[in-house]
Formats: structure tokens, C-alpha cells, sequence
């Protein structure tokens, strides 16, 4: 997936059922960053656009500008909300050492000066994330597979440089080859 595929806006949170009289709604998560859900917080949804009046996270609820009441809530019920890149950069705090994915995908890949391909998509199966690497053409061309999924962990990953758009990876090869 190149830079032009990533998403401009991110699914990150669907609203749930109603809670109460007063517009109260069930809030689930898709993302890794709660602190992003906060009073005056605005969000796209399928929707429209929808502010926070209210939330708290401890019990997973939610309101909303403008549906206050049961029935106005009512209609959200099943909206999803999505983030734009700028919004998660704004309001996201990352660790040292971590990266959003849109930052990591199209990264090229490489194991010591070999390039192995480039990373197409992350995908994360139970709490993994796997990166999609497209392999590069002249390794395709060795009989090696089109594509192959490398573990996000510290024994794969040496570093990744996202300003210069560049995995680092160290035995990545090998799980080329085993692929």
C-alpha cells in the first residue's frame, strides 16, 4: 500500500445502545488512544460531524452535542466515528520508540543492506502487530514469495525510522525464505 492508499480518516470508535433518559450512549473502541475522547472533542462520522458533550471512559459512555435526549440518542445508535491523521497526531501521545501505522506503512524494509520489500498494511492478530511486507521484485524473482508477514517485535525489528521511511530489521530474511 503506498502513501496514496492509507486512509485519509481512521475508523476509531462505533457509539452503542442508549443508557438512560438523558442521551447517554454505550461507547466502544477501536483505537489505542483513549485520551483522544474528551469534552468539545469533534469527530466525522457516517453521520456528520458529531462533538462530545459528556463522556466517560471508566464506564464506556458517551453524549453528544445536539442529542440530548433518549429519542435525539437514539439515532446515533451504531454511528462510527473516524479521526484524520492530523487529529490522531494532535491529540494521541505516543511512548518512545512507537509510531502510528500511516507513519509505518510504505516504509521500506531492510535486513542488514538488503532491501526485503516495503510495508503494505499492518495487520495485528491477538496482541501482535504483523507487518504485510510486499517483497521486493529482484527477491520475487529469486523464487522468493510476493509477500510475507513479519512479527512488529523487538526480535525482528531493529528500528523504524519513519522520517526516512526505512524498517530496520535484523533475521527478517530468514522468515522470507520460510514463507
Amino acid at each position: 500500500m503506498s502513501e496514496k492508499n492509507i486512509p485519509e480518516k481512521f475508523y476509531i470508535a462505533q457509539v452503542g445502545r442508549t443508557v438512560g433518559l438523558w442521551g447517554d450512549l454505550k461507547f466502544h473502541l477501536h483505537t489505542d488512544f483513549p485520551e483522544q475522547f474528551k469534552k468539545g472533542a469533534t469527530f466525522q462520522s457516517n453521520r456528520g460531524e458529531l462533538t462530545i458533550s459528556d463522556v466517560d471512559m471508566k464506564r464506556g459512555i458517551v453524549r453528544f452535542v445536539g442529542y440530548e435526549g433518549i429519542d435525539a440518542a437514539k439515532k446515533l445508535t451504531n454511528t462510527k466515528l473516524f479521526a484524520t491523521h492530523e487529529q490522531t497526531k494532535a491529540n494521541c501521545n505516543l511512548e518512545e520508540g512507537q509510531h502510528f501505522w500511516f507513519d509505518v506503512i510504505g516504509c521500506e524494509v531492510r535486513d542488514a543492506d538488503e532491501l526485503l520489500g516495503s510495508v503494505k498494511d499492518i495487520q495485528r492478530m491477538a496482541d501482535t502487530d504483523y507487518l504485510m511486507i510486499d517483497t521486493a521484485e529482484a527477491l520475487v524473482e529469486a523464487g522468493l514469495p510476493k509477500q510475507f508477514l513479519l512479527p512488529y517485535i523487538d526480535r525482528y525489528i531493529i528500528k523504524t525510522d519513519v522520517n526516512e521511511k526505512i524498517v530496520y530489521t535484523q533475521d527478517a530474511k530468514e522468515i522470507l525464505e520460510a514463507s
